[in-house]
């Protein structure tokens, strides 16, 4: 998809970018000087943040990319793969000393590890996005802050510069590798519009056992932002500071991939809510996309267009209400 300078976009995102190596249907788990056997894999564009890219552009929202990839194979494949899904990729940094990143995934069972080398991404900051990336987009999406400990650094400087613009924002933290969880999030959710942790990663933000324990410490500090707590197929709770609610999910009860669901969930509910459709119906509308995705490897083949979302819905998860 072609633009120019000027061309407003729906969502900017500004995130992690790599390739992901899946290794599928491993016969037993790996153990170090051991070789073990997969019956599959696969090489496609990784990364939460390009998932939630690519799916945006498929559910008819213009879409734009800020990024840090290598000077290498795996760097191009990457922005020509955002480019046939639509984004708009003239905002990807291309590093001449640093390689492009890649997560190995080790699928066995109904589990995985994943193995990142980071690359590029680890020595992307705000100083290396151009300020016009920020005009013309109404809303900023970043992902996976603990994989880009610039973008990390920078983030509260990121915020400000995108409501400055009149952009609303929301955050994917992901998972912490070193599991330190280092950033002031009691300040981060009052200052953006969604903050949309798994369960898992909600828990050790809050250092929390219970989901209700975690509610409970966070909450005085919302103000007027909301928290999408992702459960899988138990659905999600959203959090407000005058409300918290559980929208039911949908099971998959032969999934092919679980990889991307989360990202796929983040995409069908900011397209919605930039749609002007209610929280509850975005996130009912979400927890489709994240339960479609499963449906197929990887975490953008599922999701073609927004008519075959609901064609897949309606026959896998005998859903007949798309509101909104």
């Amino acid at each position: 998809m072609g633009k120019t300078d000027t061309s407003p976009l729906d969502i900017l995102v500004i995130g992690e970018l790599n390739m992901d190596l899946i290794l599928n249907d491993l016969e037993e788990f790996p153990q170090l000087g051991k070789e073990k056997i997969a019956n599959d894999f696969n090489l496609t564009m990784g990364s939460s943040s390009a998932i939630f890219a690519a799916n945006c552009s498929r559910l008819e929202q213009t879409v734009g990319f800020c990024g840090m990839v290598g000077d290498d194979d795996f760097g191009k494949q990457i922005r020509d793969q955002l480019l046939a899904f639509g984004v708009d990729v003239r905002h990807i940094s291309i590093s001449k000393t640093h390689k492009t990143g890649i997560t190995a995934v080790l699928r066995y069972d109904d589990d995985r590890a994943m193995v990142t080398y980071p690359g590029a991404m680890e020595h992307f900051s705000l100083a290396q996005i151009d300020p016009d990336a920020f005009e013309n987009a109404r809303h900023l999406h970043i992902s996976s802050l603990f994989l880009q400990p610039g973008i990390k650094t920078d983030l509260f400087d990121i915020i400000e510069r995108a409501q400055s613009r009149g952009m609303t924002t929301s955050i994917d933290p992901q998972w912490d590798p070193k599991e330190q969880w280092d950033i002031d999030f009691t300040k981060l959710v009052g200052r953006i519009d969604f903050f949309l942790p798994n369960e898992d990663e909600f828990l050790s933000i809050t250092e929390s056992s219970t989901v209700k324990e975690g509610i409970n410490e966070i909450r005085p500090h919302l103000g007027d932002g909301t928290i999408i707590i992702k459960q899988g197929t138990e659905g999600a709770t959203f959090v407000s500071s005058n409300e918290v609610k559980k929208i039911p999910g949908y099971t998959n009860d032969t999934p092919v991939d679980t990889v991307g669901a989360g990202d796929s969930f983040d995409a069908g509910f900011i397209c919605q809510i930039l749609n002007d459709t209610s929280i509850e119906d975005s996130i009912r509308f979400g927890n489709i996309t994240g339960a479609v995705s499963t449906t197929e490897a990887g975490g953008t083949r599922a999701i073609q267009s927004r008519k075959h979302v609901q064609e897949i819905a309606k026959k896998k998860f005998s859903i007949d209400d798309f509101t909104g």
